[in-house]
């Protein structure tokens, strides 16, 4: 459209409210204009042409396009879950495994197929089954290797695979790159918080005396975790150590993991996760990072139930770790969850990031923002902005 007469201006109308945004303006070149646009992958492209006393000069130009969406169109929360499953997995889950390399009903069969199984191959749990891996520590899945059940097919919960050796760390330990894991239910030996003996216990130095366990631990990258449910690790569900990049946890259902200064439903130490529509319930913390640098994550449209006995998602910062820096790993992002723990704090950042964290869209319980989201030890890199709270979800920007 021409503006005042002195150049023509490419402008963005909004028919929902009737505003008008110039988003691009070209000169005037001559008596006569003729303008034209062409979208292509989200990119408008602009010819403008005129003449004027029989020469023609022709303008071209470019840009990227995304107006900012109306308030009626943010969503907050995890119910926004785009993902196309459902929340903590299990019945309507459509990523099932229904082909396989080899169908296992015993611990004896499980172990001899994963020593037998190559990259791309599958080794499948028979859905009923109930098997006991107790004294099985670090159970190797090669890399490549899938080792999947059917949790949420039809009334199946999934095989059941446990042990209940308290030093059980871990129970699987991924071998190499591409290793899932998915529609099994993994049990762990400790599902208690031990809080008055371990206190005890760390006033006599002697803290570690009782052993830690761990249900899946990795050192490579992209592990995927999907449609389990583990529960009892005294340490963690799924620990990604350094050389776990590019994680990718998401539809299980995480919960009882929580002995007194550890329980983690997701533990990174200088690695990096997407951890996205997990049901947690009953961990100490369900996502930690040990913020030594290398460690990011991001969560998204993950549901906080009411249990815990600390603070939901946190990352360690350099007072934590007693290293002489303030360093709460690289880069957080957590948007789109829902937390409904109101008896602690959601997110608690223990230093400054190297990079960021953004906190957004988020719904949270809490009746106090000051109570739901802090940041201690150090401020700065960390942005807190356009989450609700309290089932009235009043927004605060």
């Amino acid at each position: 459209m021409h503006d005042g007469g002195a150049h023509t201006a490419v402008t963005y109308v909004d028919v929902k409210n009737g505003t008008m945004t110039k988003l691009l303006k070209l000169p005037s070149g001559g008596d006569t204009s003729y303008p034209g646009l062409v979208w292509h992958k989200k990119m408008l492209y602009v010819s403008y042409y005129s003449s004027h006393e029989g020469k023609t000069s022709i303008y071209l130009a470019k840009l990227k396009v995304k107006p900012k969406p109306a308030a009626e169109d943010e969503t907050f929360g995890a119910e926004t879950n785009p993902t196309g499953n459902p929340i903590g997995g299990g019945k309507g889950y459509r990523r099932l495994v229904s082909q396989s390399d080899y169908q296992v009903k015993s611990a004896e069969e499980l172990l001899a197929a994963l020593k037998q199984a190559k990259a791309g191959q599958v080794v499948y749990v028979d859905d009923k089954a109930e098997i006991d891996l107790t004294g099985g520590q670090k159970i190797v899945i090669p890399g490549g290797v899938t080792i999947a059940s059917g949790r949420g097919r039809g009334n199946s919960q999934g095989a059941l695979l446990y042990s209940n050796e308290l030093a059980t760390s871990p129970l699987f330990l991924a071998g190499g790159d591409k290793v899932r894991v998915t529609g099994l239910r993994l049990r762990g030996p400790d599902q208690k918080r031990r809080t008055e003996q371990m206190r005890k216990l760390h006033k006599e130095g002697r803290y570690y005396s009782i052993p830690n366990s761990d249900g899946i631990i990795s050192m490579h990258p992209n592990l995927e975790v999907d449609n389990c449910e583990l529960w009892g690790w005294s340490h963690a569900a799924v620990f990604l150590k350094r050389g776990a990049s590019e994680a990718h946890i998401h539809h299980n259902y995480i919960h009882h993991n929580q002995r007194s200064g550890l329980g983690y439903g997701v533990c990174l130490d200088q690695s990096d996760a997407l951890i996205e529509a997990n049901l947690f319930d009953w961990c100490r913390h369900h996502i930690a990072g040990t913020g030594r640098p290398g460690t990011s994550y991001e969560a998204r449209y993950n549901l906080v139930l009411e249990n815990a006995n600390g603070h939901s998602f946190d990352m360690h910062g350099g007072r934590d770790r007693k290293d002489g820096t303030d360093i709460a790993g690289d880069v957080i992002k957590i948007h789109h969850n829902t937390f409904k723990a109101t008896g602690v704090r959601a997110i608690v950042i223990r230093g400054r990031p190297t990079q960021s964290a953004e906190i957004h869209h988020n719904w949270f319980m809490h009746p106090d923002p000051r109570r739901a989201v802090v940041q201690t030890n150090a401020t700065g890199n960390m942005n807190v902005y356009r989450n609700r709270f309290t089932a009235a979800r009043i927004l605060k920007d």
